[in-house]
């Protein structure tokens, strides 16, 4: 499958970078290109269908902000890899199903803090948490299917407790809208 997704990201400093500028909050997007397969496996009866299927992808998913204060603070962050382990069901109408998933989800985050003057601050997470979405498959042949899916991703929310560039202790909460194509065999 190929597609396209979009984050959201809010970085909260409760105790802020300093007295003027106690507490702040950063919120920012981010957009880009994803890729990968999928291996699952649905049952049918009349015309309800269930499954399991996981999927692992790469992906170059980033963004930022440069703080609004107009002095230089940047943070970004970019959504490298990821999958996700669901439940399916669905509704088969001919050669039409009509699906919803959820379950668990994870992906790998790189996060940079960069402020003028000091050194830059690059850390990698891995994060995991609740995947839902829902979708349209339409069985091409009897063995081909072609799909359209979307999907929300909720990774939760890291904490950078010691910054190498000695900012103070933040947070981000991340979160992503998904919109994939596909083909199945």
């Amino acid at each position: 499958f190929g597609g396209y997704g979009f984050g959201n990201h809010n970085l909260n400093n409760a105790t802020g970078p300093g007295a003027p500028f106690a507490p702040f909050t950063a919120n920012y997007d981010s957009q880009g290109a994803l890729g990968g397969g999928e291996l699952g496996y649905n049952w049918q009866s009349g015309s309800i269908v269930a499954g399991i299927e996981a999927t692992g992808f790469g992906a170059d998913v980033k963004g930022g902000d440069t703080l609004a204060l107009g002095l230089g603070w940047t943070d970004a962050t970019k959504l490298r890899w990821g999958g996700t382990v669901r439940a399916r069901g669905g509704i088969a109408i001919d050669r039409l199903l009509l699906f919803f998933t959820g379950g668990w989800g994870y992906g790998a985050i790189t996060h940079t803090n960069t402020n003028p003057g000091l050194p830059v601050d690059q850390f990698k997470v891995t994060r995991s948490g609740l995947v839902a979405g829902g979708g349209i498959a339409y069985a091409i042949t009897d063995n081909l299917i072609g799909k359209f899916e979307y999907s929300y991703l909720d990774l939760g929310t890291y904490r950078r407790d010691l910054p190498t560039n000695g900012v103070l202790p933040y947070t981000v909460a991340n979160t992503y809208s998904v919109v994939t194509v596909g083909l199945d065999f």
